[in-house]
């Protein structure tokens, strides 16, 4: 079998949760016999007869895409990587709202009804979490026999991380830990600094910096914090990243939402203690296992991280 991915141009700057997401998917494919191509936009693209393609993400970055396979016919499942914190009746109602509107005056359209439309051409969606399958089901009304829930995996190599690497590299040991991007408001760096400038114990964020007044603004609120580490991104097959999550106590990713979050997977893993908003179907993953913190307070941020760090470790996860 011969299956194409596909995902929005971006993602080989941004990187991130879903393109780990696919690269782990195309691997763990590979091993069964499946050959996976990654679609190139500056290649002649061969699909064959009716070749099938696998979309990852479901929003005004594939939407053009998901058309054109539509309307040659191209059949294709997508990988929504989706959420919203509206709930699904509200969801419903924008999208009946511009659906109105656009029988008004054509080119109005809102993320979610990219959304839906990518969805609704789709042979089949797969959300990672139940939340994001209730929000397609219910607040999109995509057929619930086309939509099943698969879940995100995490590469094994994190159970067995060296943590001596991290260590005798950054001179930190049982510290609280975030990966990810400082850059982008979804990921709550700015209240999580303010969090960790009230904990006295080392903190260490691990993340691509990205140039903008929200980064400026996590950088400044860091400056003077003499236990806050700040380490540019580390690439995801990094013995240094594997290293990270088995020498940190508390693993804290306290965003707007989460789907559910790769590296909180990966840091779980590798034994560490969770600490993670409930928004976007985190708690399919980590249940009662985890503390879960408003995403908006620095001090609900701050007690869920004192909370963790009072816990016994665990293998749990």
């Amino acid at each position: 079998m011969k299956i194409t991915f596909a995902c929005y141009e971006s993602l080989s700057i941004i990187h991130g949760g879903p393109r780990v997401q696919i690269l782990q998917t195309k691997k763990e494919l590979e091993k069964l016999g499946v050959s996976v191509d990654l679609m190139d936009p500056w290649s002649k693209q061969s699909f064959g007869v009716k070749q099938p393609v696998h979309l990852f993400s479901a929003n005004v970055g594939t939407y053009h895409l998901a058309s054109v396979f539509h309307q040659y016919g191209i059949p294709y499942v997508t990988s929504p990587i989706f959420f919203t914190r509206h709930s699904p009746g509200i969801v419903r109602s924008s999208l009946l709202l511009n659906k109105m509107l656009r029988s008004l005056r054509s080119g109005i359209w809102t993320n979610y009804e990219f959304t839906r439309q990518i969805c609704d051409w789709s042979r089949g969606a797969a959300p990672n979490t139940g939340d994001e399958r209730t929000l397609i089901v219910n607040g999109m009304g995509i057929a619930p026999k086309k939509v099943e829930v698969i879940p995100n995996g995490v590469d094994l190599r994190f159970k067995h991380g060296d943590p001596t690497v991290f260590k005798k590299r950054y001179g930190v040991d049982k510290f609280i830990l975030n990966v990810g991007h400082i850059g982008p408001e979804r990921k709550n760096v700015l209240n999580l600094i303010r969090a960790l400038k009230h904990i006295d114990h080392p903190s260490v964020i691990i993340g691509k910096i990205t140039d903008g007044d929200y980064a400026r603004q996590c950088m400044a609120e860091a400056e003077g914090a003499k236990q806050i580490h700040i380490i540019p991104g580390l690439e995801n097959d990094s013995d240094m990243l594997a290293s990270a999550y088995a020498a940190c106590d508390v693993f804290t990713l306290p965003s707007m939402f989460e789907t559910p979050g790769i590296a909180a997977l990966e840091a779980g893993l590798a034994g560490a203690k969770i600490v993670i908003t409930p928004y976007g179907g985190t708690k399919d993953y980590f249940g009662s296992m985890a503390e879960y913190v408003d995403y908006r307070s620095p001090d609900s941020i701050r007690q869920g991280i004192l909370t963790a760090l009072q816990r016994p470790a665990s293998d749990a996860l």
